[in-house]
């Protein structure tokens, strides 16, 4: 009997007409229905109450339906439909046992029951057995044709009716041959087909068209049970592989898939209580459509508790994920296939619709991942080109060379990848993310070359201007008449020289003809540019300049060595000159000379400044004309005009003030020079002396002590002049010279006797006579020592100019 436990059977439908969907439901997982697909079956059995209908499923099963005590009499044992599987019988089999029909419990006009349980029965079985009594056959009112006219006139409720084996089991059978018996029940079953009333589409449809009639024969299970169960278990082999070709439901149509018999079989019921009509074809495709769309939201919430698929979506969320798009397809794969497994018995069209909504729809799960996963190749391919191409730079290649490769070149790779990380189940086009990539990539190159041309042409401007710059300045320093046609000739030097360079450096950029010509005439301009700032710059500075222009003309020689005016220099030549050329300053300064125009700036300036006399001219009202009473020049424009006639003559006369005291300070010094060395008395005054005094000069020739008194006096006089600087006192003056001598005489004298006094008494050398005579040498000697004593003497004391004594060293030191 514990084989007999594994049949599970359950109460279907109760005797009130309850569906226990429950019991259903529990019914398929214990039996695992669900995983036969279609390889399953159902079988039926119908029949008059007490007719032993459960007895011939428990003996032909190995089921365990309850069976009537015969000892407690002729009873109702099955309420409802109770449903059980076969035992030992492949493929699955599952045996509905309905309630008997014309059974006293219900009575004689409740017919209601029997009828939908038996429209129930062929909905969903592909055999139905009916089990009818041997003595009944061929009897007009015998209980089997009120049965076979419910099967008939329920048959008609179906559309499109599958095809149902019809099983007649005949019930103890008597002697009468079953050929017989089996020709006379199918001659009764073709009656009561054609008596029944059918539709007007089924109006010349044949029994066999809706039935597969077959026909067995059981002998008593009370008389003959040895031979009854041997039988049963003949018939018991025909069950299996029922729904094989040529097998008893082989010719079966309209097979609903295991896992949608439960919610099938609910369905159908549900319509039959509600007394409607079945039809079959549509029930299939709801039974498909609900079916498959409970498969397709189980898949798409496996999917999401995905393991493997949370962790690449969390990861592609902050990098690109290697192998991103053979993942997810091998994922969705994995449940699609698995959809198409489970789902793969229903009806094709709902199965296909309903798979492309669950691919539509993981499809847009995944999409947002996707959609990461393509922003990170974008911006990393992005990050990438920019460091490669940066280093192309950096290793010479030419810009629009290098551009165009590493282009190329980051743009394919992006293709790789995004080809990598595409998705088989998905068609998603790639471009637009391409085509931003292209844009980003465009707008860095167009970056890059605006900073590098802007670097290219400050690199240019710079040199131009350290080429110009200095030299140009240093020719207005040397202003000449050939100053601006040196600053042309320098201008153009060098422009050329930048202009050519930067040519070369721009073929690189591969840049329009019009662009670059452009570019290199704002280039040309900018060095004429950089020319006239430092022109306007040093035409800011010009008083200062023609200062110091005067300052080292007048104040210098030829020799660049300083003048000392001792008397003899001429000093209106020297000033003249010095001004002439502070002029040639000015008129260089005045106006901007780039474009080698002659002008008359230098010959106004002097006639006006310097020539006044030959450049005054009147009015016709004999007013006196000023040829620098103007803002402009002749036949010079405003824009190229530095200074105006009108300034320089501002400039003019201010330079002329500020340079007035320096001329006259030299003419001073020249003339002080001249009273210092005009010691000697007028030429008369010495023939006077030479007469006057010849009688005297006579007298010191025939007398030399008097020479020698002379000569002495004399040195003690040279020695107070040195001593106290005489010259030197008088230079600042006569009076302060008085002033100064009258302090510094009495201390000079004293101090050159003292010395005298030191001399004198210095002991004599001992090799040497105590008491020499003395002679003229001697006399000189003593002399000359006199006048080393003055000479040292003069190193003492030196008197200041505000009449205060300080010691200082001797000229003579």
């Amino acid at each position: 009997m514990d084989a007999y436990d594994h049949c599970c059977s359950t109460q279907l439908v109760d005797g009130d007409g309850n569906f226990n969907i429950t019991g259903l439901e529990n019914f398929t997982k214990e039996v695992k229905l669900v995983e036969c697909g279609l390889s399953y079956a159902v079988v039926s059995i119908m029949g008059p109450q007490s007719s032993g209908k459960s007895t011939l499923l428990n003996n032909l099963f190995h089921t365990n339906f309850r069976e009537m005590d015969a000892f407690k009499g002729r009873s109702q044992t099955t309420k409802g439909i109770w449903m059980a599987k076969c035992v030992g019988i492949e493929p699955c089999t599952i045996v509905m046992d309905l309630e008997g029909t014309d059974g006293r419990e219900r009575g004689e006009d409740d017919t209601a029951f029997e009828k939908q349980s038996a429209l129930f029965a062929l909905a969903v079985s592909d055999i139905v057995l009916i089990n009818i009594w041997c003595h009944d056959i061929g009897r007009e009112q015998a209980s089997n044709k009120p049965l076979l006219k419910t099967v008939f006139q329920v048959m008609m409720r179906l559309f499109s009716p599958r095809k149902t084996t019809l099983m007649f089991v005949i019930r103890d059978k008597s002697k009468t041959p079953l050929e017989n018996l089996e020709a006379t029940l199918r001659d009764d079953i073709q009656k009561i087909w054609d008596s029944v009333p059918k539709p007007q589409a089924h109006k010349e449809t044949p029994l066999s068209e809706f039935f597969n009639v077959q026909v067995v024969a059981l002998p008593s299970y009370e008389v003959q049970e040895e031979q009854f169960k041997e039988q049963v278990a003949e018939l018991r082999q025909r069950f299996f592989h029922s729904i094989a070709p040529g097998g008893l439901a082989g010719d079966r149509r309209a097979v609903v898939p295991a896992s949608g018999f439960s919610f099938s079989a609910h369905e159908i019921w549900k319509i039959i209580r509600e007394n409607k009509d079945l039809d079959l074809p549509a029930h299939k495709v709801m039974v498909a459509t609900v079916r498959c769309e409970e498969i397709a939201n189980e898949k798409c919430g496996s999917f999401l508790a995905n393991e493997e698929w949370r962790q690449v979506e969390e990861a592609v969320h902050s990098h690109p994920v290697t192998g991103f798009g053979r993942k997810i397809s091998l994922i969705l794969d994995t449940y699609l296939s698995e959809y198409d497994t489970e789902a793969t018995y229903f009806d094709e069209g709902v199965r296909s619709s309903k798979r492309k909504q669950l691919e539509e729809k993981l499809l847009q799960l995944v999409q947002p991942a996707h959609q990461s996963m393509l922003g990170h190749l974008r911006s990393g391919t992005l990050e990438r080109f920019k460091v490669a191409f940066e280093a192309a730079l950096n290793e010479g290649k030419g810009f629009a060379a290098a551009a165009r490769h590493c282009s190329e070149s980051f743009l394919s790779q992006f293709d790789e990848a995004c080809a990598d990380a595409s998705i088989e189940q998905a068609k998603w086009d790639t471009s637009k993310i391409r085509d931003k990539l292209r844009r980003d990539i465009d707008a860095h190159v167009a970056a890059v070359r605006t900073a590098k041309l802007s670097e290219l042409t400050t690199l240019y401007e710079t040199k131009l201007n350290e080429a110009l710059s200095g030299p140009v300045e240093s020719l207005f320093d040397e202003a000449s008449d050939d100053t601006w046609s040196a600053i042309r000739k320098l201008l153009r030097s060098e422009t050329e020289t930048a202009i050519s360079a930067f040519s070369a450096a721009l073929s690189g950029f591969e840049i329009e003809e019009a662009v670059k010509e452009k570019m290199l005439l704002k280039l040309k301009d900018y060095a004429r540019g950089v020319v006239e700032a430092k022109a306007k710059e040093v035409a800011g500075r010009v008083l200062m300049r023609m200062k110091d222009r005067f300052s080292t003309i007048f104040s210098y020689d030829s020799d660049s060595m300083p003048r000392v005016w001792t008397g003899k220099e001429d000093i209106r030549a020297i000033t003249k000159t010095a001004r002439s050329s502070s002029l040639k300053l000015l008129s260089v300064m005045a106006a901007i000379r780039l474009d080698d125009e002659a002008d008359d700036i230098d010959k106004a300036l002097s006639l006006a400044l310097v020539d006044t006399r030959s450049a005054a001219s009147t009015n016709k009202d004999g007013t006196l004309l000023d040829p620098l009473a103007s803002s402009t020049w002749n036949g010079v424009p405003p824009t190229k005009t530095l200074i105006t006639p009108v300034q320089c003559k501002s400039i003019w006369r201010q330079f002329k003030a500020e340079t007035e005291h320096t001329v006259t300070q030299a003419i001073a010094a020249q003339e002080a020079s001249k009273r210092n060395n005009n010691w000697l008395p007028p030429p008369w005054a010495i023939v006077a002396l030479i007469i006057l005094g010849f009688n005297e000069f006579m007298t010191l020739l025939r007398n030399p002590l008097y020479i020698g008194i002379i000569f002495i006096s004399y040195l003690l006089v040279k020695a107070l002049w040195v001593q106290l600087d005489i010259s030197g006192e008088f230079r600042n003056g006569a009076l302060p010279g008085l002033l100064s001598l009258s302090t510094k005489f009495l201390p000079t004298v004293m101090n050159l006797l003292r010395k005298l006094a030191e001399e004198g008494q210095r002991p004599a050398n001992p090799t040497t006579q105590q008491n020499p005579p003395l002679d003229s040498k001697s006399f000189r000697g003593n002399a000359s020592e006199y006048s080393g004593v003055s000479s040292s003497g003069s190193s003492t004391v030196t008197v200041s100019e505000n009449g205060n004594e300080y010691v200082s060293p001797s000229k003579n030191d």
